[in-house]
């Protein structure tokens, strides 16, 4: 939205990118159109643990992560270090791939799941965060590059 010019950098967070939509409600299928990492939803009835991802069971906020399962094998362990976007405290935590997302490309993108609901929205609308991520393999075990 920055390069476009619809905000300044420092906006485009959820919240910014949700408050100039319903601002400007004419410009909300222009913006979505341009933009490939977009995602729609669809709604699970009767599903409190929360959206399903890529493996087929519910994501684990906060210990759930995307990735290019090119490079990464859903269900592999994960260790992210990063910063938490309202603490900006050190956040060192072992997560699982657990789901994929179009715009997550390469071997060292993962896309942290900080929950669902209001207030894990809130705390992701936040996070810019960049951060290092490993993957665990067991002893014996080469790492495989996967084109």
């Amino acid at each position: 939205m920055a390069d476009r010019g619809y905000l300044p950098l420092a906006q485009t967070t959820m919240q910014g990118i949700k408050e100039y939509m319903r601002q400007n409600p004419q410009k909300l299928a222009e913006v979505l159109g341009q933009n490939p990492s977009y995602v729609f939803f669809r709604t699970l009835d009767d599903n409190s643990d929360g959206p399903i991802g890529a493996l087929g069971t519910p994501l684990m906020g906060e210990y759930a992560g995307a990735v290019d399962r090119h490079h990464i094998t859903l269900g592999a362990p994960l260790f992210v270090a990063t910063t938490h976007p309202e603490t900006r405290h050190g956040l060192n935590r072992l997560i699982m791939a657990q789901d994929t997302g179009s715009a997550i490309k390469g071997a060292v993108r993962v896309d942290y799941f900080w929950g669902y609901g209001d207030e894990a929205g809130r705390v992701a609308g936040k996070m810019k965060h960049t951060g290092y991520v490993w993957q665990l393999l067991p002893n014996g075990v080469s790492p495989q590059y996967r084109p």
